[in-house]
């Protein structure tokens, strides 16, 4: 085979990873959003070979994620309609 049908081969190999990406059939970009160590360049392959560990760290993932508190009852008071928020400190 010549050089340029390497080439060839190597573009239509990197268009059809941009398209699986864009059409949502992979998820290239990661399930742990930087903690920890990912699955690396490859990770695309237990997407399509083993989804129950795919899906798996989404959920992981997900659950280690800490949401803002709600207030309570006896918070003070919100003004929502103005946009603002008072807090009072004691001191």
């Amino acid at each position: 085979m010549p050089w340029w049908g390497w080439a060839v081969l190597g573009a239509v190999f990197v268009g059809a990873i941009a398209v699986a990406q864009w059409r949502g059939w992979i998820e290239l970009r990661g399930t742990n959003q930087g903690r920890g160590s990912g699955n690396g360049a490859f990770g695309f392959a237990d997407e399509v070979f083993h989804p129950t560990k795919h899906e798996a760290q989404k959920i992981a993932a997900v659950e280690t994620e800490l949401p803002a508190p709600a207030p309570a009852p006896g918070d003070g008071p919100l003004d929502l309609d103005a946009g603002r928020v008072r807090i009072d400190l004691d001191r």
